[in-house]
């Protein structure tokens, strides 16, 4: 390409850059002021009240969700060890992860998806482009089950929508078959493609084999599907569990598209839209206060602890290569 050709380009790039920007605003005040209306005759009296109408028994129950499903969202990085083929031992793997989930919940993919799983692996030894093959076996794994789910709920129309939303349900159909169909292609291609090697930005990506992808799909779906049990144990009884998944994977692309940590307020305004006509909005902002006190804030907690113990053991193998070095 000519150098006059990459400086007609640079408006173009420019003008997508911004308009990108435009529409992220857009899209976050939007939310903002969808969240102020629905929220502003919240009984918020009755929402403490329905907090303390939790027994201990349901909040162990939701205890034990978020522990499987943070189990599970680490369990990626074992495919990305078995894709690999790296030497780090699975409990370590699992600590990292784990980890980087925790983090990459509470204050964005750069901090906890990106950064510190980059700064963690390297201090334990691996590679760069190593971390960047577990990642992209990571990130392809949440999403294929994102999409398989998202693809079934809005495909068969088991989002349950408020009347006046009802004139989406078809676009939503249409996302849904998209969806499954982009899920399949991916598994067709494993299976069936004889270009196995894909280079991007300068890395090595090599196309996993069927059983792997299977794996990141069952995983994958799997998380996608403890979320929304949780929130499900938390509003009350007599819901419909693919209304309540098909409410959480919506949510979940909102919160990307405003790059909002935790997507702090999102998650709040989606549901708040979506079932404030069959339940009260005080019992849904209940649910979604204690879902995020139990799969948020207490993982953090504990990835805290983990984070300084791995630093510590990080030091210490940096020290030893020093002495051994020396």
């Amino acid at each position: 390409m000519k150098v006059s050709d990459i400086d007609r380009l640079k408006p173009s790039r420019t003008w997508r850059r911004w308009l990108k920007r435009g529409a992220t605003l857009v899209f976050f005040v939007l939310v903002a002021v969808l969240l102020f209306s629905l929220a502003r005759n919240v009984d918020w009296t009755q929402v403490l009240e329905t907090l303390r109408g939790y027994s201990p028994l349901l909040l162990l129950a939701g205890a034990g969700i978020t522990v499987a499903s943070h189990a599970v969202f680490s369990s990626y990085d074992l495919l990305g060890k078995r894709y690999t083929g790296h030497l780090l031992s699975a409990p370590r793997v699992l600590l990292v992860a784990f980890v980087c989930y925790a983090f990459n919940l509470n204050l964005g993919a750069w901090v906890g998806g990106l950064a510190m799983r980059y700064r963690l692996y390297t201090r334990l030894g691996l590679g760069v482009s190593t971390v960047t093959r577990i990642l992209s076996v990571s990130l392809i794994a949440n999403w294929l089950g994102y999409m398989l789910l998202a693809g079934t709920v809005f495909s068969f129309r088991l989002l349950g929508l408020p009347p006046s939303w009802q004139i989406g349900a078809a676009g939503l159909q249409l996302i849904g078959v998209g969806l499954l169909a982009l899920s399949f292609a991916y598994l067709a291609a494993c299976r069936f493609s004889r270009r196995r090697v894909w280079h991007v930005r300068g890395h090595e990506i090599v196309l996993p084999p069927l059983r792997l992808a299977l794996m990141q799909a069952l995983l994958g779906a799997a998380n996608w599907t403890l979320m929304a049990a949780l929130i499900y144990l938390l509003l009350p009884s007599g819901m419909f569990f693919p209304s309540v998944l098909g409410i959480l994977l919506i949510s979940s692309i909102a919160g990307v598209v405003t790059h909002i940590p935790a997507g702090l307020g999102v998650l709040e305004a989606v549901f708040l839209a979506l079932l404030q006509h069959q339940i009260a909005k005080s019992e849904i902002l209940a649910a979604l206060i204690a879902y995020r006190a139990l799969y948020f804030l207490l993982p953090l907690t504990v990835a805290c602890v983990v984070y300084l113990l791995l630093e510590r053991k990080g030091r210490q193998r940096k020290r030893e290569e020093v002495s051994q070095h020396g």
